[in-house]
């Protein structure tokens, strides 16, 4: 048995471990320590009343042989699919169809498993930083080519984001045949607008290029003028396949839920340039490989579309929004370079000076007990950053950053008196928010 080689050209462990293996380690030494976590982006808000019920009562369906379900639908249960698409994109003046809607357990499975329909020769562009399950899933399937001394893969096509464009990839002036596009981007929390995603549009319909556009965090989006979809966009049904979660609009990452979606007019080609329906690829694909995400499971998002729902949505999301504004305006006035954290849970954010993104983490963590996620590890010009998320109780984020706003830099006198005088202003409008918030949820 020869084994797939692409493994071993991988680092040993993916981010997100090698960030767990660290925190469990610091724990292991310091027992008593009061770790706040802002690293991985998990919830911490309990999930909706109303999608609690709808699971009991599908428990209840189970206990019973007239409304047992064993195998559902390939594509996912009906009812679910429906509600998807009239509340997400036809109410929205998006035209999708419930047929056009796969339910997965997740984003993250659907975006690494889309390479099985794809040809193994196809060149994948990527932002740099990015998601690294983009570019570690691409190099598992035999994309990425050999890697290079500055850690970048030799076939995939990185494109820089920096501060000097906004942490926005430009498109780029060669033809890829993938690319893998993020709004609001994980990790660095900035949104494409309307004009921006037009043109990345208008470069895979001239390319005949893919777009997988990972939308997990659309429901973050507050201004009425970024879009939520890329399907809002002329032309993307030709081009796109966009992707998107539960997971952090509804606390379902312990349950597992969300769904890719494939229009009929999207087309992909065989070396001949023969037209595929790639809606017809992925069919096949997930009715071989994947058996569906539970009906339990189904049931309970099919709940976060009752007017219940929504409104528990918005209350969470009200939340980890204004926990990533007073991080983002807490890490300012501590003397930090900040990006993000606007129509984002993501704060991006980098110590003048500091080139290092592990020993900035060690340094928060050993000093702050506040965990964090190295930029590095999103890419090569995440060098120096860290990622940061409002996905914890305001309560423990005001404690974080009043702990990192102690922290002795080289500067940081100047930005300490600035974060005290920040923290004692009480009508800032951060605060005033997320006290009332949580005010009003008990919490």
């Amino acid at each position: 048995m020869y084994i797939n080689e692409n493994f071993i050209k991988l680092p040993q462990s993916y981010l997100f471990s090698t960030v767990a293996a660290k925190l469990k380690e610091y724990r292991a030494k310091h027992p008593d320590a009061d770790l706040i976590r802002m690293d991985i982006g998990d919830v911490t808000l309990p999930i909706a009343p109303c999608v609690v019920e709808a699971m009991h009562r599908a428990v209840d369906d189970m206990a019973s042989a007239e409304t047992f379900h064993g195998y559902g639908p390939e594509q996912g249960y009906p009812f679910l699919r429906e509600a998807i698409a009239t509340t997400d994109y036809q109410n929205r003046g998006i035209d999708i169809s419930a047929d056009d809607i796969f339910i997965s357990d997740g984003a993250k499975s659907d975006l690494g498993n889309l390479g099985n329909i794809y040809s193994k020769k196809s060149i994948i562009g990527v932002a740099d930083p990015g998601y690294p399950v983009y570019v570690d899933s691409s190099v598992m399937d035999g994309r990425g080519g050999e890697l290079l001394p500055d850690g970048r893969w030799s076939r995939i096509l990185y494109m820089d984001c920096l501060p000097e464009n906004g942490f926005k990839p430009a498109v780029p002036e060669r033809g890829v045949d993938v690319l893998f596009l993020c709004s609001p981007c994980n990790p660095t929390g900035t949104v494409f607008t309307r004009d921006e995603l037009t043109r990345w549009v208008e470069y895979a319909r001239r390319n005949k290029t893919l777009i997988i556009y990972d939308s997990a965090y659309e429901a973050f989006v507050q201004d009425p003028e970024i879009p939520r979809s890329i399907y809002e966009i002329e032309g993307a049904k030709e081009v796109a396949i966009e992707v998107r979660s539960f997971s952090k609009t509804a606390g379902f990452t312990g349950l597992r839920c969300g769904y890719t979606v494939v229009p009929k007019e999207l087309k992909g080609y065989d070396r001949e340039g023969n037209e595929y329906p790639l809606h017809q690829l992925w069919n096949r694909r997930q009715s071989t490989k994947f058996n569906g995400a539970s009906y339990i499971i189904q049931r309970g998002a099919e709940a976060l579309y009752t007017p219940e729902g929504r409104e528990a949505i918005k209350k969470n999301i009200d939340i980890y929004l204004s926990n990533a504004r007073y991080i983002r305006q807490a890490m300012e006035k501590a003397g930090f370079e900040v990006f993000g954290g606007e129509n984002s849970p993501y704060v991006w954010v980098k110590r003048r000076g500091e080139e290092d993104s592990w020993k900035l983490f060690e340094k928060i963590l050993h000093e702050a007990e506040v965990s964090s996620t190295p930029g590095i590890g999103f890419g090569e010009c995440g060098a120096g950053y860290i990622r940061l998320t409002g996905f914890n109780s305001p309560e423990n984020t005001h404690k974080a950053m009043e702990r990192v706003s102690k922290i002795k830099f080289d500067d940081a006198s100047e930005a300490t008196e600035n974060f005290t005088a920040f923290n004692d202003v009480k009508n800032i409008k951060a605060i005033d928010v997320l006290d009332d918030l949580t005010e009003k949820l008990g919490l």
